[in-house]
């Protein structure tokens, strides 16, 4: 079975209040006429509190540097307003940073990088870089490969409800790797997958099928899925 191994999953959103708030009113104004499409107007009140150090605002630049959104595309400045957020702290900067050193946009391709940033995020407790971190250990990129530490931030990021890591850990038990080979939880995670809609799902139960599972286990899979899904994934 394929694992979902794409990690390069940028954020095209501006902040706007995720992981904290307490704006100023030249924050707020950017980000009103950010969504309604004056990016000029965006621009000009995020570079000024950019520059006075304002990490969301650092943020935002980023992302229109990233997307040439009232500016040129320009990679190197946006990862330059992103690593200044990203040392700052903020999750979502730290985020977007690795997946500019995975992909070598504005900096040199550098998995060792990405991993130290993706992890900073997915010690934060944000689900899209605690599954990248997961993928770096499952295929051995920035750091040894270790398939029980990719379990580890897969379910982290699963409990969170992130469809792709929920996908992975239920591969990772199909397959035992990192963990003990168990169909029942393999199809668990599968059988969310499919009542939420994600056609992967039925990918791992059809694979679990054709390997001898047996109807009492897809009963108890079920069973445990809907367990798992009343208590929000924590804990299943």
């Amino acid at each position: 079975m394929k694992k979902l191994i794409t990690s390069l999953c940028l954020i095209v959103t501006l902040a706007i209040g995720s992981f904290g708030v307490g704006w100023s009113g030249d924050f707020q104004k950017g980000l009103d006429a950010a969504q309604r499409g004056d990016y000029t107007t965006a621009l000009k009140e995020w570079t000024s509190l950019a520059e006075q150090g304002d990490a969301k605002a650092q943020f935002n630049l980023g992302i229109m540097y990233e997307r040439g959104q009232g500016v040129l595309q320009d990679y190197k400045t946006a990862v330059k307003w992103y690593a200044l957020s990203a040392e700052q702290g903020d999750a979502l900067a730290q985020y977007n940073l690795g997946v500019m050193y995975e992909k070598g946009r504005g900096v040199p391709q550098d998995h060792k990088a990405a991993f130290k940033w993706y992890t900073l995020s997915a010690e934060q407790g944000y689900a899209k870089a605690q599954f990248n971190v997961g993928i770096m250990y499952d295929n051995g990129q920035g750091v040894l490969q270790d398939y029980k530490t990719a379990v580890k931030w897969y379910i982290l990021s699963a409990e969170q409800g992130y469809a792709k890591a929920q996908y992975n850990l239920g591969v990772m038990y199909a397959l035992g790797q990192g963990v003990i080979a168990d169909k029942v939880y393999a199809h668990m995670w599968g059988n969310i997958l499919n009542s939420n809609g994600h056609k992967d799902g039925k990918k791992i139960m059809d694979y679990l099928l054709k390997q001898g599972m047996t109807p009492s286990q897809v009963e108890k899979a079920q069973d445990l899925a809907r367990e798992c899904i009343k208590k929000n994934y924590k804990g299943c």
